[in-house]
C-alpha cells in the first residue's frame, strides 16, 4: 500500500474517530504520515480520556529477571544474549532467583517479569520446576515467557503450544508478557530475527493463552528495519486477535535502541517519531484499554509528554532491566520519582497490578 494514498483528509478522520467510529488501515496510514503532531496527540488524548476519565496514571512495582541469558537465536537487534559456551553465559542458580525475588517484595514489588533466551539444553521440566520454587516460597504474581520463549519450549519437547502453556500454568505461571514481537511482519522478523518464530506464531501463542483464560500484554519495538506500513501491519494484526478474545491488558510500543546491536546502521528514532506512534497505536488499538510509555527508550520528559499523546500508564518501576541496558541506554527511575513525574503531568499516580486492578486492594494472584 502507498501511504500517500487515503480515503479520507486528516479533518474527516478526526471527526469520525471524535464520534467513536474505527479507524480502517488507509486512515491510519494517513494520520501516521501527514496529521499535525498536536492534532494527532489531541486526537489519541481525547479517546484515552473517554477510556479512563478519572485523572489517574497507573505504574508497577516489579522486577525484569532474566532467568539466563544463553541463547540460539542470534537477533540481530540484541545486545545482551550469548550463545551457548560464551563466555558471560549464565543460568541463575534458585538462591540467587530468590534473592532477586526477595528484594523485589521488600521494595514493595508485586510482580515478577521473567523471560530468557532460547537455551538449547532446557527442558520444559527445569522451566516447571523454576516457577514450582517461585510459587511455594514467595507470594508475587509470575509474569513469564514471551511467545517465543513458549514456541521453543513447544519445539524442544515436541508438544503443542496449548500443552506448552496449560503445564506452565499448572506449575504457576499467572500472565504472559508480549516481548519477542519486534514487528508482528515475516519480511522484517526474517531479517532482525531469523531463528524466531514467525509473527503467525506468536498471536497463536497469545490468542491460545487468552482462551485458557491467562491476560497477556503486546509490545512493538520501531525504528530498525521496517518500513511505516509494517508498524500498522503490526497493530491490526493485534487489533484483530483483541477483537477476538479481549485477553490484552496493555500495548507496549517502544523504540530500537541500535548501539552495540547488529543493526549499527540504524538511527535512533526521534521523540516526534515515538510520540506519533503512540498516538495512532492508541486510535487504531480501539480494543486496547492501556497504552503504556516507555521511559526505559525514551526518558523521563518525553514519557510525561507520551501521557498527553494517549498514553495512560507510566510501566514499570525496573528494579532491574538488563536488554536494553546492554544496548546502551540506562534510564532509571524509583517509584518516588514516577510519582513526582506522574503528579507534575497533572495527573496521579496509581499503583496497579497486572490485571490494572488498584494495587492496594486486590489479592495478588
Amino acid at each position: 500500500m502507498n501511504l500517500t494514498q487515503s480515503p479520507a483528509s486528516v479533518h474527516d478522520i478526526g471527526d469520525r474517530i471524535a464520534a467513536g467510529e474505527r479507524i480502517d488501515f488507509a486512515e491510519a496510514a494517513e494520520l501516521l504520515e501527514k496529521a499535525d503532531l498536536f492534532d494527532l496527540g489531541q486526537m489519541a488524548h481525547s479517546v484515552r480520556l473517554k477510556k479512563h476519565p478519572e485523572p489517574y496514571v497507573t505504574y508497577v512495582v516489579d522486577r525484569n529477571i532474566n532467568y539466563s541469558n544463553i541463547c540460539v537465536c542470534g537477533c540481530r537487534f540484541c545486545a545482551y544474549y550469548k550463545a551457548p559456551g560464551q563466555e558471560g553465559g549464565f543460568v541463575l542458580s534458585k538462591d540467587e532467583l530468590g534473592r532477586k525475588i526477595q528484594e523485589t517484595i521488600d521494595l514493595g514489588g508485586t510482580q515478577i517479569l521473567m523471560q530468557g533466551g532460547h537455551h538449547p539444553d532446557l527442558s520444559l521440566g527445569f522451566y516447571e520446576d523454576m516457577l514450582g520454587f517461585i510459587k511455594d516460597n514467595y507470594e508475587i504474581h509470575i509474569h513469564a515467557f514471551s511467545p517465543p520463549e513458549i514456541v521453543h519450549f513447544s519445539e524442544i519437547e515436541g508438544i503443542s503450544i496449548e500443552n506448552v502453556i496449560r503445564r506452565l500454568m499448572d506449575a504457576g505461571l499467572a500472565s504472559i508478557p508480549g516481548g519477542g514481537a519486534e514487528i508482528l511482519v515475516d519480511e522484517v522478523r526474517s531479517k532482525i530475527a531469523p531463528r524466531k518464530c514467525s509473527a503467525d506464531q506468536w498471536l497463536e501463542v497469545m490468542e491460545t493463552a487468552h482462551n485458557l483464560g491467562l491476560r497477556t500484554t503486546a509490545t512493538m519495538m520501531f525504528g530498525h528495519e521496517e518500513t511505516p506500513e509494517d508498524r500498522l501491519k503490526h497493530l491490526f494484526a493485534l487489533r484483530e486477535v483483541q477483537d477476538r478474545t479481549g485477553g490484552f491488558t496493555a500495548f507496549i510500543p517502544w523504540t530500537f535502541q541500535p548501539d552495540h546491536t547488529n543493526i549499527p546502521d540504524a538511527r535512533k528514532m526521534t521523540s516526534v517519531e515515538y510520540l506519533r506512534m503512540l498516538a495512532v497505536s492508541r486510535l487504531v488499538l480501539d480494543n486496547f484499554d492501556n497504552l503504556q510509555v516507555s521511559w526505559v527508550t525514551m526518558g523521563p520528559k518525553i514519557s510525561q509528554l507520551a501521557l498527553y499523546f494517549g498514553g495512560n500508564d507510566f510501566g514499570s518501576t525496573m528494579i532491574e532491566e538488563n536488554v536494553v541496558k546492554a544496548a546502551g541506554v540506562s534510564f532509571r527511575l524509583s517509584e518516588e520519582q514516577i510519582h513526582r513525574l506522574i503528579t507534575k503531568a497533572g495527573f496521579k499516580p496509581m499503583q496497579r497490578l497486572m490485571d490494572y486492578t488498584h494495587a492496594g486492594s486486590n489479592q495478588i494472584k
